[in-house]
């Protein structure tokens, strides 16, 4: 392992992460349960849902520590939204959730170098084989994170409520 560690290459995701984490924090049970449109979640289960796959994705595939620090210590088998729509989340527990979860990210950010991005990372899940680098991952939990927080902040600003200020 040498090599800049990762936070040179995601310095923006920490206040990204608490941005999203204030924004639901301030939110009511009530406006949580908005749901933006046939076939889609309510804002509780796409928040829960970017929390859990964070886990699913960094310990479940990639091996990293710290599910069972997290609600979801079985993120590739049951995550809200994916396969759990009974276990309603409120304000607190998914501000909870977007914490211990992003601390996850934040072990990444430390322990990853620029150099390990290439390492490919097999993993086999019943009989199919799934194969990814590093950095593929890193990446794909980075891009889930901002897709996500940005299909919240169209349904929290077509209902009228404070959107998700990642600029600011």
């Amino acid at each position: 392992m040498s090599g800049p560690n990762l936070r040179a290459v995601y310095g923006t995701w920490p206040r990204y992460n608490r941005a999203l984490r204030d924004t639901v924090a301030a939110l009511t049970e009530e406006q949580l349960a908005v749901c933006p449109g046939p076939g889609r979640w309510p804002l509780w289960a796409t928040v829960g849902h970017t929390a859990c796959q964070r886990v699913s994705w960094l310990c479940g595939f990639a091996g990293e520590p710290g599910a069972e620090t997290t609600p979801f210590p079985d993120a590739l088998h049951t995550c809200p939204g994916d396969e759990d729509l009974e276990h309603v989340l409120g304000p607190e527990a998914l501000a909870a959730a977007l914490d211990s979860t992003f601390g996850i990210v934040e072990g990444c950010l430390d322990r990853w170098t620029v150099d390990m991005l290439g390492e490919e990372i097999r993993r086999t899940f019943g009989t199919e084989e799934w194969v990814h680098t590093r950095g593929w991952v890193i990446e794909r939990v980075f891009a889930h994170d901002v897709y996500h927080c940005a299909e919240l902040n169209e349904a929290l600003g077509v209902a009228g409520l404070p959107q998700i200020d990642l600029w600011g």
